[in-house]
């Protein structure tokens, strides 16, 4: 009887320890790269986590007409030489006509290791927990997350957050 109280105590201390808090968004819970389904402006290709090179990710959920992804588009371009180590996953909920246009204007369809298109399932806003946009999520090489950033950040902090962890991994 008393190996019976000692297994219920035990196996209720475990349990209640396993509990997960709602409020944690899953990419915390989560830390890799997230399950992408991102129509690309072809309007066919479905771009996933598979397609992802084994490089530094940036994600960033934006908005067409949000003033800070616009000004964040403009210095993707303006930046484009620091940033060829990092692939750029782009996405938001607009439709893929919105979507082009915004490339087009921003000439983000001139970066090659940038991807742009439609979050088609609207996985990415509950699983980052999202607020307010642009979302930035910085993955390391081998897609473990680095750290998540809600709202403006200038492109050479973004750089500047990579390259503190790539020297890290060096070092570590």
């Amino acid at each position: 009887m008393k190996n019976l109280l000692i297994f219920i105590l035990c196996f209720t201390a475990l349990y209640s320890h396993a509990q997960i808090d709602s409020t944690t968004p899953p990419y915390k819970r989560f830390p890799t790269l997230p399950p992408l389904q991102i129509l690309l402006g072809d309007s066919t290709t479905i771009y996933t986590k598979t397609n992802l090179p084994k490089k530094q990710v940036l994600i960033m959920v934006f908005s067409p007409d949000c003033n800070h992804c616009q000004q964040t588009a403009e210095e993707l371009l303006k930046y484009k030489e620091a940033l060829k180590n990092i692939h750029i996953v782009m996405t938001t909920m607009y439709s893929i006509s919105e979507i082009n246009t915004f490339s087009k204007k921003y000439k983000l369809n001139t970066l090659p290791n940038l991807v742009i298109g439609k979050d088609i399932y609207f996985l990415l806003p509950p699983f980052y927990g999202i607020k307010s946009l642009p979302y930035m999520a910085f993955y390391k090489k081998n897609g473990n997350l680095i750290m998540g950033f809600e709202g403006a950040m200038s492109i050479p902090k973004v750089i500047e957050i990579f390259i503190k962890n790539s020297a890290k991994a060096k070092r570590g």
